[in-house]
């Protein structure tokens, strides 16, 4: 059907608000401002920051890292969805392609790393949802739990201060 699709929220860390801290709500409508689509090609990585304005005017830096994926899910749905069509005794004209079934790696969807701060500093967050990525896409040894439990326990130096 439609190539544009709506964002969800996939995992979140913490999975609980913090008390002086509440997850933004519609977040994911900030991911990807131009709408949800899916691309015939993988897409190189994109970084970008928005400001959102919470009602006490504080501000909260949302570092966004977008990649693309192959659909795996869409593919296994138009797959039962045409198996469905066969079944119930769809007439297919012979010699006709199956252009209904989409072939692995044919639609990449785009995920969104995003890493919400107070605190303004986007190169810093860049390497960070960098490495999330690295991990991640290269499927590494690693917990994505505690990756990311060790970069919130970093110390970041005040702006100005030493190093």
């Amino acid at each position: 059907g439609s190539t544009e699709g709506l964002g969800k929220i996939i995992q979140r860390f913490p999975q609980k608000d913090w008390e002086d801290t509440p997850f933004p709500q519609g977040i994911e409508l900030f991911c990807q401002p131009a709408g949800w689509q899916l691309s015939k090609e993988r897409k190189q990585p994109t970084f970008f920051v928005v400001v959102l304005t919470d009602i006490d005017s504080e501000r909260h830096y949302c570092s966004c890292l977008t990649f693309y994926e192959a659909e795996i899910n869409l593919q296994v749905r138009d797959l039962q969805s045409e198996t469905k069509r066969q079944e119930e005794g769809t007439k297919e004209i012979e010699g006709e392609e199956e252009s209904g079934l989409i072939q692995p790696a044919e639609v990449f969807a785009p995920k969104s790393l995003v890493l919400v701060s107070r605190l303004d500093y986007p190169e810093i967050f860049r390497a960070c949802l960098g490495l999330i990525y690295t991990v991640y896409v290269d499927s590494l040894n690693v917990s994505l739990e505690t990756l990311i439990a060790n970069l919130c326990s970093c110390l970041v130096p005040a702006s100005g201060g030493s190093q």
